[in-house]
């Protein structure tokens, strides 16, 4: 049986969804609130686990330790590195990796993102999670859905420079702070993952005007992708 474990950095990100969750049970873990329970009939767990990527591995390895979760989805905010990605698109991930990594002066053979010991820079995302997520997302936001890599950091990026530097480091097509977390801690614990994300700023020079009009708009139609995600596993089932 499937029991999917959802995970947002903030309020706006999962108040929606804890709103739609029928026969809750909460419990607190390490200063996060756990919301377990069923969503649209399928048993899942709802948490906030704050901001940054100490917090989101430290959430996961929790979902998975305590409330036996077989699959995992991070929805939220993110930061545009495409062009062609607006403010209210929507981004599955196909990978995930971290652009604020690097021990390339320890190796040159590390590429930014690399962690030593592990065999990849970016973590795969679950064939059948993204192929729900697309699906989900096509059916809340037609055409303004695409699937590729996120890449996450310590960091709310706020400038060209900078997003000029990670969009040649990793090839991602949005950055927050993160699902590159969420998938290292998925991965190493053998559970399918995806992160669906929507786009609140562009994640440049505009990015500290755009964030705050844009973020709970964005927040909100990415929980209702996560919703409908939901309603298909069941389904599928």
């Amino acid at each position: 049986m499937i029991k999917l474990g959802i995970i947002g950095a903030m309020t706006v990100e999962v108040k929606t969804l804890k709103q739609q969750m029928s026969g809750m049970c909460v419990s607190k873990r390490a200063g996060m609130e756990f919301f377990d329970g069923h969503l649209d009939g399928l048993p899942a767990v709802i948490v906030q686990c704050g901001v940054g990527k100490v917090n989101a591995a430290l959430c996961v390895q929790i979902l998975c330790d305590c409330f036996g979760i077989t699959h995992l989805v991070n929805t939220g905010v993110a930061g545009s590195l495409c062009a062609q990605l607006d403010i209210g698109d929507l981004v599955i991930s196909q990978d995930a990796m971290y652009h604020d990594f690097t021990c390339h002066a320890l190796n040159p053979n590390y590429k930014v993102g690399q962690i030593p010991g592990l065999d990849v820079a970016a973590f795969p995302a679950d064939d059948l999670l993204v192929r729900c997520a697309e699906s989900a997302a096509q059916k809340i936001h037609p055409g303004h859905v695409r699937v590729g890599r996120i890449a996450s950091g310590d960091q709310f990026v706020a400038s060209k420079e900078q997003k000029s530097q990670i969009v040649s480091d990793t090839g991602a097509l949005c950055t927050e702070m993160e699902g590159g977390a969420i998938a290292h801690a998925a991965w190493r614990n053998k559970v399918p993952f995806v992160i669906i994300r929507a786009i609140s700023d562009k994640a440049d020079d505009s990015a500290q005007m755009d964030y705050p009009s844009f973020e709970a708009a964005a927040a909100e139609r990415c929980a209702n992708v996560t919703q409908c995600l939901a309603s298909q596993l069941k389904n599928a089932e």
